[in-house]
């Protein structure tokens, strides 16, 4: 049975499931009534941050133009351009076991694409939740859904891996930004 999770809530994800070793991130959403005479894309991205919470290159950025890391810890499968159907609309693939020594949080967020352009940001979108799923098993083991709290927000920093004493945990986050793509990126010390 799944763990539903309120907004600041951590809880271990290794520790208490033995041999959990790949696991699939599936974020899901939907729209609110909306007639602004552009599409409406969101955007599921992971940040592979050190210690003092930074990336260190443009490669610890995983999105719909860079795939996969390096390393083959994470793997975004790919963007899902309307959001339309139940489920999850978009989906990474963590490997623990080939997230290198370095990264000790797995930031997994989502963006309003072009928002600002478009007047859209996340009082618009409802329904939205994380999950995470054994892959072996297909079992969730995690769910955390976001509520109808933001407004004005572009990006939103849904929830983070995290390595604590060799085991891999997980942190309900959902914190929100404005200024889109970019203003997570340099949260994570990337350059724009």
């Amino acid at each position: 049975m799944s763990i539903s999770l309120s907004k600041g809530q951590r809880i271990d994800l290794t520790k208490t499931n033995p041999g959990l070793v790949k696991g699939i991130i599936g974020l899901g959403w939907d729209l609110n009534q909306y007639d602004g005479g552009a599409g409406f894309d969101l955007d599921a991205s992971a940040f592979l941050a050190d210690e003092k919470g930074n990336c260190q290159n443009d490669h610890d950025f995983i999105f719909y133009n860079n795939l996969k890391h390096p390393s083959g810890g994470v793997e975004h499968t790919g963007d899902n351009r309307t959001g339309e159907g139940s489920g999850d609309d978009e989906q990474l693939v963590v490997d623990f076991s080939k997230i290198p020594e370095n990264i000790h949080r797995v930031g997994i967020t989502v963006t309003i694409h072009d928002a600002e352009s478009r007047n859209q940001n996340f009082g618009q979108v409802s329904n939205a939740f994380v999950r995470f799923v054994d892959e072996v098993t297909g079992k969730e083991l995690i769910r955390y859904d976001l509520g109808e709290d933001f407004s004005i927000e572009t990006a939103v920093v849904v929830c983070e891996l995290y390595r604590h004493n060799g085991d891999w945990k997980f942190n309900a986050i959902g914190s929100g930004f404005s200024g889109g793509l970019a203003a997570l990126c340099r949260n994570y010390g990337l350059e724009v």
